[in-house]
């Protein structure tokens, strides 16, 4: 398998505060968020600690390589950069539903 066999997401999700975020990168978001979601409320990571389970932003990447980077990029930014990233797609912060 190749880096370019799957799709490859980094993610944004928050909190139902909206207080928090969390960056990170995946090759399955749906996975991902459920992951995130039975995680609430568990202190050993920083997701479950702060409730950070609503996916509020994403992008798809071919490339795994090119999706780390872009993470990296992400988490660099400040915390206003981050909302105006987010709200270019997502204005209203609503929580983006996969199906």
């Amino acid at each position: 398998m190749s880096n370019f066999d799957l799709n490859n997401y980094v993610y944004i999700t928050t909190n139902p505060r909206k207080t928090v975020l969390y960056t990170g990168v995946t090759n399955d978001l749906q996975r991902r968020i459920n992951e995130h979601q039975s995680n609430k409320g568990n202190s050993s990571t920083f997701a479950g600690k702060y409730y950070c389970y609503e996916l509020i932003y994403y992008e798809v990447f071919k490339d795994i390589v090119q999706a780390i980077n872009r993470e990296k990029e992400i988490k660099n930014l400040s915390r206003e950069d981050k909302f105006d990233l987010i709200r270019k797609s997502n204005p209203y912060l609503k929580k983006i539903e996969l199906y």
